[in-house]
């Protein structure tokens, strides 16, 4: 077995400082990989600066690039604001973690409040949530009886951490068998 010494192993080298060229290439690959917001993107390249420095003429125009690719349709504030409302609440997030989520993104409130869910839809993930984390009628035990007090706190807490209102919880958890519970969501809709 042959051992290498310290000074035949590939150094890493230090990524190159960013100067504007390798700021738009680099904000170019990272929208074209993710869906993003304009205040992700400006984050990102602030991450990106801080990590390996400038060495381009005067200072860099973070937001003069952001914009730039706005304007240009690569980022959309509302339709990354749309899409990722939709994913949490297909997965079972309630409208408060939504808005924060999409908070910490960067969306504007305008935003936000266009792309807030509606009753009904807040219902429907109250119920996802319950069908995925089994519980009130879905519940694996539920046909045995009641289910025992301090679980079903535990149950409320994890909903109302999740981003659900204490009423859609409570009313979730309090749902007798999943046709009523399933009934509730659909009143909302009516």
């Amino acid at each position: 077995m042959h051992e290498t010494s310290p000074s035949n192993r590939r150094r890493k080298r230090p990524p190159k400082p960013l100067d504007e060229t390798r700021m738009k290439d680099l904000a170019l690959s990272y929208v074209a990989r993710f869906a993003t917001s304009s205040g992700k993107l400006e984050t990102y390249l602030k991450r990106k600066l801080r990590e390996r420095g400038w060495e381009g003429e005067g200072e860099p125009d973070i937001r003069t690039l952001v914009s730039r690719y706005v304007e240009l349709g690569y980022v959309d504030d509302e339709a990354y604001a749309r899409a990722r409302s939709g994913d949490l609440m297909r997965r079972g997030y309630g409208p408060r973690r939504v808005n924060q989520a999409l908070t910490q993104a960067g969306i504007d409130e305008a935003v936000r409040t266009d792309v807030e869910a509606g009753e009904g839809a807040a219902r429907e993930a109250a119920l996802q949530m319950a069908r995925k984390r089994r519980f009130g009628p879905y519940a694996p035990n539920r046909a045995t009886g009641p289910v025992d007090r301090a679980v079903r706190e535990k149950q409320l807490a994890a909903m109302i951490r999740a981003g659900h209102g204490f009423g859609h919880a409570r009313a979730v958890l309090d749902a007798q068998n999943e046709e009523e519970a399933e009934e509730w969501v659909r009143e909302a809709f009516d």
